[in-house]
């Protein structure tokens, strides 16, 4: 128990990182396979990660098959894209060989397409080969690009003694047994079989007396984020993957979209903070200035705009000074309350949980708003009565404060909607997108608004 325990708490070290360095350069390979043996292959990948390509590649080429390859797996990818880079067609083929026919798919779609062609070549199991070469050809972002060719089906004439025996056979090629699906003769599938019907059934009963006809399927066109929303809605651990014939063509487990789930976490992430492209931190500069520049250059046309419209109101700040002192106040507002609900509708986007009808949505939004927006203009004019400040200045910067806040609130609940609804990732709107608009627009209702209550 005490074992297993180190392992859950395994922490990278300077210390052992440094042991590992010395056991390559001294190229002592007993210590170093006695080393790396003491930790799961994620904690090696850990390790691996904070290596010299070098000595990553030493180690890959010095551990089996059965062990690196699921060590690849867990590298980050530009690690591994660089191991990869470092080994020969042959060294890649037996990596792969290793995997399922998922992951076996990814770590050839990430090799340079003239190596890709070399490593399938070099496949020795046929079968293998040709379900990798099927998984390649459909699109990263749909049900195919992400289902494993691996797992346990059975016949609905078979008897469930003929059935056990069967699975055996199927079984020894498959990491996890989640599901045993039911097809008829023509492979179509009709259901699913529960392990526990199956062990407590008599050995001559039919497949078909006990096997559930309500399974759950998608299609191998489908979105993967629709495919991670009917997985999460009904907490399954995996879920078949049909054609338009409903032919089983394979499966895709919990662990693949939970990866799915991570990856659009991030890029809905790094949309909001304004980033319009896949990059991490130790990319070049050059990929770094692409995705954060053009969001930028919108800030800066933001901030522009927000200069002109202060410029067109110039001479009512002569005549209110202090009317200029609250321009922050009021674009901060804007900003903080149209990310504010634009986050909450993309989040609920996400999760599909933004039901019911417009109507209702633009009620509640403006409830909400008028019930803050009151709440803050009360302070803004008690802040006032504490300065000095003059009461009909006061409340007019509080009303207008106010509706900003409802516009803004507005703008930030609707404009994911639309997004969502032509198509367009609604993450894009809790970022500069939202907080430039609504810096300009406040302040024009701002100035607009003052002005009347103020009368000039």
């Amino acid at each position: 128990m005490e074992d297993i325990q180190d392992n859950i708490q395994f922490q990278l070290t300077d210390a052992l990182i440094e042991k590992v360095e010395v056991l390559v350069e001294d190229q002592n390979d007993k210590a170093l396979k006695a080393l790396l043996n003491e930790y799961h292959y994620a904690d090696i990948a850990e390790i691996l990660d904070d290596l010299d390509i070098e000595d990553a590649v030493y180690v890959i080429k010095l551990l089996d098959s059965e062990t690196t390859s699921e060590i690849l797996m867990e590298l980050d990818e530009d690690i591994r894209e660089k191991i990869l880079g470092n080994l020969s067609t042959k060294e890649i083929a037996e990596e792969v060989e290793e995997l399922d026919t998922d992951d076996a798919a990814d770590m050839i779609a990430e090799l340079p397409e003239e190596r890709q062609a070399d490593v399938i070549s070099q496949i020795e199991d046929q079968d293998h080969r040709e379900e990798i070469k099927e998984l390649l050809a459909y699109d990263e972002d749909t049900a195919g690009g992400h289902m494993a060719k691996e797992l346990v089906k059975v016949y609905e004439t078979w008897t469930v003694a003929g059935c056990l025996r069967r699975i055996r056979g199927q079984a020894k090629d498959v990491t996890r047994v989640h599901s045993v699906y039911v097809v008829d003769k023509q492979n179509k599938l009709i259901g699913r079989l529960s392990l526990k019907d199956l062990i407590t059934s008599k050995s001559d009963q039919k497949i078909a007396d006990i096997a559930k006809d309500n399974v759950d399927w998608v299609h191998v066109n489908d979105d993967v984020e629709d495919v991670a929303k009917v997985m999460a809605k009904y907490d399954l651990e995996a879920i078949p993957v049909v054609d338009d014939n409903q032919i089983l063509l394979g499966r895709i487990t919990i662990d693949d979209i939970v990866d799915v789930l991570k990856e659009e976490a991030d890029k809905d992430y790094q949309l909001a903070a304004g980033i319009t492209q896949d990059v991490e931190a130790d990319d070049s500069v050059w990929e770094l200035t692409k995705a954060r520049l053009p969001w930028l250059v919108l800030g800066l046309f933001g901030g522009l705009g927000s200069v002109f419209i202060m410029k067109g109101f110039e001479d009512v700040m002569e005549t209110v000074p202090s009317l200029f002192f609250y321009t922050p106040l009021i674009a901060a507002m804007a900003g903080n309350v149209g990310v504010q609900s634009s986050a909450i509708i993309v989040q609920g986007i996400a999760n599909d949980n933004v039901k019911g009808s417009m109507a209702n949505r633009l009620l509640k939004e403006i409830g909400l708003s008028l019930i803050n927006g009151f709440a803050l203009a009360i302070l803004v004019i008690l802040f006032g009565l504490l300065i000095n400040q003059d009461t009909t200045e006061s409340i007019a910067i509080a009303v207008s404060m106010m509706s900003v806040i409802v516009v803004a609130a507005l703008v930030g609940t609707f404009v994911p909607i639309i997004l969502d609804k032509r198509g367009i990732d609604p993450a894009i709107a809790t970022g500069p997108f939202i907080t430039t608009s609504n810096d300009i627009l406040g302040i024009y209702l701002f100035f607009v608004l003052s002005g009347l209550i103020i009368g000039f």
